[in-house]
């Protein structure tokens, strides 16, 4: 386990306890590089306990065995993930473990927990290892950690853990300047408190030698010659756009401008009572989505999309509006005739691009492995049944599997950590040689085996590009990107290019700046950073006591029948929203059998879906509560009115009245008077 050259220089300042981001090239060895420092940390510091934070589930038994490794049998290490079914609490581990990795958010909720078993404060820890820290930046869970910290620090309360970030792509922040990418890269010091962004300069050439880089080839297409399916997809989408009789709306069909557009159409519909134009664009949206499948994989795939939406329609709806009658009748009116289409439209370009590199990289025998990385679930779903059925692709030795974000949709089958555990352990054996994979597979992987990765019509940042080049580890790998000439695709890929130079160069600054400066720097970054903080956590306040709960309705989004008020509601778990009003049964009904979740909680599990009783809108799920059945409702199934009139909130957290706490005891106990009374 003996370090290179240019991971002893780089590492050297935390050796010292001094607070760095350790920025080297995927593939370069930060993890084992991140270890020893762990494993000196241990061995000299007085009660020393370290945690590991990662950003991807996958990515807690990955770094178990490289730290395990490095440290042996002598120190005591346990990983903790959302998916580990029952456990003694956070707090009660990590008093028992030298060691822990853990996802970010597991760590959250400890240091937010009131149990005594769960709860841990931030300076039970001597060393906080941040995986992948160019996350932390905004309201992410990373920030939310490392905000508590810097509370801390400049309140000079209490000792704090030394902090060790760990990054291929610090990124530019969305700047297009290098001034702006400078800001962006000291904001990001700041929030770590870092007193030095570590990168080798002395042994450069070794790293070069260590971290080659994938050969980059762009594979490009052109647009498909005639596209009867899409054009008739676009003339339904016509017809609903002159049945709106709305003012002009951008026409940008098959695009995400168009999504972002009638999304807030049906938001502001729905806060303005118009159940009918709601519909509408809620519609519009299942079939600009129909359009960016067909753009990605095939007609079919996009069709079958399609008719699945209104198949789910017709189960589900118990009321039917007007609009949405007019609508079912339309897509059964021209389903055949799509169907028809949808068999006689050419093969998508970027199809036969794909099946031209497969074909290339895995129609010989040097035992090739690939990903291919691709926007969203459904497209990996339609990838891989593309790759099962393409004739051309039947005599190539592929065998590929998914590599999905966990969680479900009512699309997709899910995936649980186990599933990606077990696709992953089989892709670094060889049972699997090729991965079709969204953004969960960017960051972390390592399968140094890997030679092809295949980025297929994405339109991503250039931490993105970064991350996902990297996991092509063997030497001698090709990267690929996969899009149509002239496409914002490729137009945002050349960008990217711009912008990794850009971020190199900001690093480059910000490393050369003279140290007092750097430290003023960041000082009066932090003080603006928790100010910031302090603004909005009052704002929120303010935004919360707007209203009394009694004051404000819950109507149903889809028929806006009044089921309940604010005062309904409680917080479980400080997330879930629950209505505890017994008489608030006569409004739902529940389907059958749990709806699926690729996770365990301890004091919960699912139960069915909820669906309102007038009109079949699915409201969320039955949560069984330690045998108490509640229901928890999404935000967005449900519109409130307020004495100032309706509002649609994004998030619970955002709603303009009070919820407290689910309180277990008073629940049964009231329960128990209640049947008394009967």
């Amino acid at each position: 386990m003996e370090l290179r050259p240019y991971q002893w220089e780089v590492i050297m300042p935390a050796l010292e306890g001094k607070n760095i981001i350790v920025w080297l090239p995927t593939g370069a060895g930060k993890t084992r590089a991140a270890a020893y420092v762990a494993k000196r940390h241990l061995e000299t510091v007085d009660q020393a306990k370290v945690v590991v934070l990662v950003n991807r589930v996958h990515l807690v038994t990955q770094h178990c065995e490289e730290f395990s490794r490095m440290l042996g049998k002598r120190w005591a290490i346990i990983t903790l993930s959302g998916d580990m079914g029952p456990r003694a609490g956070f707090g009660h581990l990590a008093r028992s473990h030298d060691l822990i990795i853990c996802t970010a958010e597991l760590l959250q909720m400890a240091l937010t927990s009131p149990e005594e078993e769960e709860h841990v404060e931030l300076n039970a820890f001597s060393l906080l290892v941040v995986d992948e820290c160019h996350h932390t930046h905004k309201d992410t869970v990373y920030n939310l950690i490392l905000s508590r910290y810097l509370e801390h620090k400049l309140q000079r309360t209490r000792p704090l853990p030394q902090v060790l970030g760990l990054t291929a792509s610090p990124g530019t922040g969305g700047a297009s300047t290098l001034d702006g990418a400078i800001d962006h890269i000291l904001q990001l010091c700041a929030n770590l408190d870092t007193w030095h962004i570590m990168s080798p300069e002395n042994h450069r050439p070794q790293l070069q030698e260590h971290s080659a880089q994938p050969c980059k080839q762009y594979s490009l297409c052109h647009r498909r010659s005639q596209d009867p399916f899409g054009d008739m997809l676009k003339k339904l989408m016509d017809r609903i756009h002159n049945r709106l009789e709305m003012p002009a709306l951008n026409r940008d069909f098959g695009t995400q401008t168009y999504e972002q557009q009638v999304v807030e159409l049906s938001q502001d519909a729905a806060q303005a009572g118009l159940q009918q134009r709601r519909v509408y664009a809620l519609h519009l949206r299942r079939y600009n989505d129909a359009l960016l499948i067909h753009d990605t994989v095939r007609a079919v795939d996009a069709l079958k999309s399609l008719g699945d939406f209104y198949d789910r329609e017709r189960a589900t709806k118990t009321q039917v509006l007007q609009a949405e009658r007019w609508l079912l009748a339309l897509f059964d009116d021209y389903k055949n005739e799509l169907a028809h289409l949808a068999t006689q439209t050419p093969e998508n370009p970027k199809l036969e691009m794909l099946e031209q590199i497969l074909r290339e990289q895995f129609g010989h025998s040097d035992s090739p492995r690939g990903i291919i990385f691709t926007q969203t679930r459904q497209s990996t779903h339609s990838l891989l049944l593309w790759l099962q059925q393409q004739p051309g692709l039947q005599t190539v030795d592929i065998r590929a599997d998914l590599l999905i974000g966990a969680g479900n949709s009512s699309q997709n089958t899910h995936m649980t950590q186990r599933d990606q555990q077990e696709v992953i352990r089989k892709f670094r054996v060889g049972t699997l040689n090729l991965l079709v994979a969204t953004s969960v597979a960017e960051e972390g992987l390592d399968i140094p085996q890997c030679n092809v990765v295949v980025r297929y019509g994405l339109l991503s940042n250039e931490i993105s590009m970064v991350q996902a080049r990297g996991r092509a580890r063997a030497g001698r790998s090709i990267y690929s990107f996969v899009a149509t000439q002239g496409s914002r695709e490729l137009r945002r890929e050349l960008i990217n290019e711009v912008l990794e130079t850009l971020m190199e160069r900001a690093v480059a600054a910000v490393q050369k700046m003279d140290q007092a400066e750097y430290q003023a720097k960041i000082r009066d970054l932090q003080q603006a950073a928790l100010v910031k903080r302090a603004v909005q956590a009052a704002q929120r306040d303010n935004q919360r006591q707007q209203f009394l709960a009694e004051q404000v309705q819950l109507l149903c989004v889809n028929c806006m029948v009044a089921v309940g008020h604010g005062s309904d509601l409680r917080k479980v778990e400080g997330a879930h929203h629950v209505n505890v009003n017994p008489n608030f049964s006569i409004y739902y009904n529940v389907s059958r059998g749990p709806v699926v979740i690729d996770r365990t909680f301890k004091d919960w599990r699912p139960g069915g879906t909820i669906h309102c009783r007038n009109c079949g809108e699915a409201w969320g799920l039955q949560m069984i509560y330690k045998s108490v059945k509640l229901p928890a409702l999404k935000v967005r199934s449900m519109l409130l009115e307020t004495p100032r009139g309706r509002v649609q909130a994004k998030k619970w957290s955002r709603v303009p009245f009070p919820v407290p706490d689910f309180d277990y005891l008073q629940h049964c106990a009231q329960n128990l008077a209640d049947l008394s009374l009967d």
